[in-house]
């Protein structure tokens, strides 16, 4: 059974409207109130809301102003034991009993898009893994840089940005990417470039034989296929908080790779594969945000006509 928990507080003024709003909503569970005579903050609400029902709940309690002039919290509820919310759940559509928590969603894109300075470190350690399975030819360990390497969580930023118009939150996203990228291409660069003067790359790789880094620098139909498809099962997996689909589209996306091959590329004067990675490296940011947008878009407007044709239509 899919719960949220909510604690809200607020004004004794908007204490009335709030129990009035929560109380005839048969979707809401063990509402409580705790008033108070003396705490400067108010009144104290909490209740057990259906998952899907939670965002009309939560846009009503906006509308009133709750959390304006004080607060709400949301917390998922691991497991209830209750016959009356059984009862509840088994009369309510499907659609309207998984439909996702939009603001848990969008709070937690935006918490994964803070840009501390670990997020550098991880860029600038997973280009180097990736360096190191570029020059022996190792796809472990290029699929090893892909699982440590957090771009996507500034990607994914990006997406929510360009889809409610925040300005800032795509801007920090685009420096993030740019200044971690460009990053962890120099460092891998220099390390490429020491690790050629001491002959430390494997012998098929000094001989040409380079099929992990081919397979990088030559950007085709196939790699537009894998972004777009990675780009909707990211946002999908975050959306249903699925994390094995989201560790997928982690192994998935050619964004990291293609920055450690191209400074390998130009470590070894390889400029034609640098391009490539290049072009690589671009296609899978550009196709990622666009798709991460769209799937955003057309996932709210699928679920809100599901919730539609769920309240409208008649019960058996």
């Amino acid at each position: 059974m899919d719960l949220i928990h909510l604690r809200m507080v607020m004004p004794p003024a908007l204490t009335p409207p709030a129990v009035d709003l929560l109380s005839s909503d048969d979707r809401v569970l063990n509402l409580m109130v705790v008033r108070s005579a003396h705490l400067p903050e108010g009144d104290a609400l909490e209740c057990d809301v259906m998952k899907g029902a939670a965002n009309d709940v939560l846009g009503e309690l906006r509308a009133l102003g709750v959390d304006r002039a004080g607060s709400i919290a949301v917390d998922g509820v691991e497991m209830m034991f209750s016959h009356r919310a059984e009862q509840v759940e088994a009369d309510q559509p499907s659609a309207l009993v998984h439909a996702p928590l939009w603001a848990t969603v969008e709070a937690h894109i935006r918490s994964e898009g803070t840009y501390l300075p670990s997020f550098y470190l991880f860029l600038v350690i997973a280009g180097l893994i990736s360096a190191v399975g570029i020059m022996s030819n190792s796809q472990i360990l290029i699929v090893a840089a892909m699982v440590v390497g957090p771009e996507y969580h500034a990607i994914t930023s990006i997406a929510l940005g360009l889809d409610r118009g925040t300005r800032r939150r795509v801007r920090d996203g685009f420096r993030a990417l740019t200044v971690g990228f460009l990053l962890a291409i120099v460092v891998t660069l220099g390390f490429a470039a020491l690790s050629r003067a001491a002959h430390l790359q494997s012998e098929a790789f000094d001989l040409g034989l380079r099929p992990v880094s081919h397979l990088i620098d030559t950007p085709d139909f196939f790699s537009l296929v894998v972004a777009f498809l990675a780009g909707v099962v990211g946002i999908v997996s975050l959306t249903e908080a699925r994390g094995s689909a989201l560790l997928g589209v982690f192994i998935s996306v050619t964004t990291i790779p293609a920055a450690s091959d191209i400074a390998v590329s130009l470590a070894f004067a390889d400029w034609h594969e640098a391009w490539g990675s290049l072009l690589q490296l671009l296609l899978n940011v550009v196709v990622l945000v666009a798709v991460g947008v769209l799937t955003l878009r057309l996932q709210r407007r699928l679920w809100r006509r599901a919730g539609r044709r769920a309240t409208t239509k008649p019960r058996q």
